[in-house]
This record gives C-alpha cells, structure tokens and sequence, in this order.
C-alpha cells in the first residue's frame, strides 16, 4: 500500500505541475532564471508525524473537543484527523458524492484544490478552489459542517470567480477576520498575483466588488496566501516559485507584514510585497524538497506552520514545525 500511495502522489505531483501556471499566451511571466534559487540556509527539518500524511496543499484546525482537522487538495476535498498532531489518519473527503456544482470550473474532475479550514462560530468554514489544469478559469466556493466529518459538509455557495479575460486566478483562499469582526478572502496564483475581497460574516460570501492587491512579481510565480495577526502586525505568509515538481520543486515560504489587514505589505528589507519584495523564512535543503502552501494557526503550545514538501522519491508529504517570533517580531521557523 505504501508503494502504491507512493506513486499516488508522484502521479499528482507530476500532473500538477501545470497547475497554477497560465499559459504564455495569457500573461508574459518572467523566466524562472529572474528568480534565485531556495537558499541552502540551515532551516529545520519537519516535526515528526506519523501515519497517513500524504497531502498536497494541507490546511488544519484544531478542533474545540481536542484533536486535529487537516483539510487537502484531492478528490472531493481530502480529510485526516489527528488526537495528537503527530500521528495522523484518512477522514474520507468533505464531499463523498460529489460536488457537481464545481463541474462547471473543472471539467468533471472530482479534484478540488487548497482548501482554507477554520473553525468559527460553532462550525467549520471550508473554502476551496475548483479549476483545470493551466487555467485561470477558476472558482473559489464555501461550504460548511457542525463537526468537519465527511459527508456532513453543505455547499453554500460560489463566493468568487476568475474568466480566461481576467488578469488573475482565483485559487488558494485564505479566510482572515480582522480585529472589527470584518471577514476577508485573500487568494491568487501567478497571473496578477495575490488578491483580497471582502465578505459578509453572516453568509461568508463575498460583500462587494472590491478587489484589492496585496502581492505580486510581475506575473512571475506567487501564490497560496496566508494572513495572521500577531502583535501590531498582520503577516501574509506566501509561497515564492514552483511546486508540483517533486524533488525538483523550488516553492519556498516568504512573508511580509502590515498594520492593516488590507496592506501595504512590506518585507523585512521595506521592500513591497506588490513589488516582488518577500522575506524568506523556509526553503528546501537536503531530503527536503520544495516546502510550502502553508498555513498557520495558534495552538496552546506555539504558532504552528503547516506546509507540504517533497522527499526524494517525489511524494508530497506533510510538513509541521513550530513558528516563532524574533524580537522585531518577525517570524522564524524552529
């Protein structure tokens, strides 16, 4: 079974590896040579885990009860548990029978892509992207569940759209609600960059039409945006260059902060992040291979980074290590 999960997740990250890239004819990105390779800093290796973790694009909550929700790109939207957040175990998917309403963005494919799990209200919000392969013919929908179970997830809802007409992609949501109780949807891959909308807290769809930018690099590789609140700041946590490579992937994890929720982003040096500015906080070395669509979330313990990376054999595999803060407040992974 391992062999044949193995190859599982090989297959994904070779078929994925069009993915978020637009076609040339869409947009004129930079070559990937513009971009410096992942440094060879000492970073840490992953925290131990156990059991079923094979995952792409992982996000994860702690559960009110106690234990773990770990939401991923696959079929239907894959789920696992954890009591403990080392040892981890198959849930099924958020949507065992399907979920035609995304046929439209995808083609037929039952692959859903980079969900965004979080816990709120007495219930669990799951946004998801639904696309094709090299397509900014895109969608991002919500759906939510009183326990996060398999089977027990009610769509809700297109929340936002891109066409082949627009200048972005609306894939890899993150859900951020600010200290006014507003709600916010950042997402994006390539094209333009990173985008935020505005939702209704009542309905978690979208509110207006507003589309703001918060990062971008020129049409170049960016994408899988992750927005916390710490202190004074909030940080947006994005994934630089290419995934879906196996052992050949170079996504590395960068940040930069802003006192508003809604920008301008900066990076450690004061560059923009609008204008490719990014600090580097993870990257691939050794067995390690390409880590990053991260998360984060607070546990009891530490600031936890969630990613996936990919060992040498090319499986994309789960990622966790504790996330601190330096005494500028910026964060470093440990």
């Amino acid at each position: 079974m391992v062999a044949v999960r193995r190859l599982a997740l090989t297959t994904l990250a070779v078929t994925l590896a069009v993915v978020f890239a637009p076609p040339a004819s869409a947009y004129s990105a930079p070559s990937a040579s513009a971009y410096p390779a992942p440094s060879a800093s000492a970073y840490p290796a992953p925290g131990r885990v156990t059991g079923d973790v094979g995952v792409h694009d992982p996000s994860m909550v702690k559960r009110p009860e106690g234990g773990y929700l770990v939401a991923h790109t696959g079929n239907d939207i894959a789920l696992k548990t954890s009591a403990d957040r080392t040892a981890f175990r198959n849930a099924g998917s958020a949507f065992p029978g399907g979920a035609p309403w995304t046929s439209t963005y995808t083609g037929g494919s039952r692959n859903l892509w980079a969900p965004d799990l979080s816990h709120r209200n007495g219930r669990y919000w799951l946004y998801y992207s639904a696309s094709t392969f090299g397509s900014n013919r895109s969608a991002i929908f919500l759906a939510t569940s009183p326990t996060g179970a398999s089977g027990t997830w009610t769509h809700r809802g297109l929340v936002v759209e891109s066409r082949t007409t627009d200048d972005f992609n609306a894939i890899d949501p993150d859900l951020v609600v600010d200290d006014q109780g507003r709600w916010w949807l950042s997402f994006g891959s390539f094209w333009s960059g990173i985008k935020m909308i505005s939702l209704n807290p009542a309905t978690g769809l979208r509110a207006d039409s507003t589309l703001r930018s918060l990062a971008g690099r020129d049409g170049g590789p960016i994408e899988a945006p992750t927005i916390v609140k710490r202190g004074a700041f909030h940080y947006l946590f994005v994934s630089f260059d290419y995934c879906c490579r196996g052992a050949s992937s170079t996504y590395r994890v960068m940040v930069g902060r802003s006192t508003s929720v809604t920008g301008p982003y900066l990076d450690r040096a004061g560059r923009a992040l609008t204008s490719g500015g990014g600090t580097e906080i993870l990257a691939g070395q050794g067995g390690v291979h390409g880590p990053g669509h991260q998360d984060v979330f607070g546990d009891t313990d530490h600031d936890i980074l969630v990613y996936h990376y990919y060992a040498d054999n090319g499986a994309s595999l789960l990622g966790l290590n504790w996330l601190g803060w330096d005494s500028a407040g910026w964060p470093y992974v440990h």
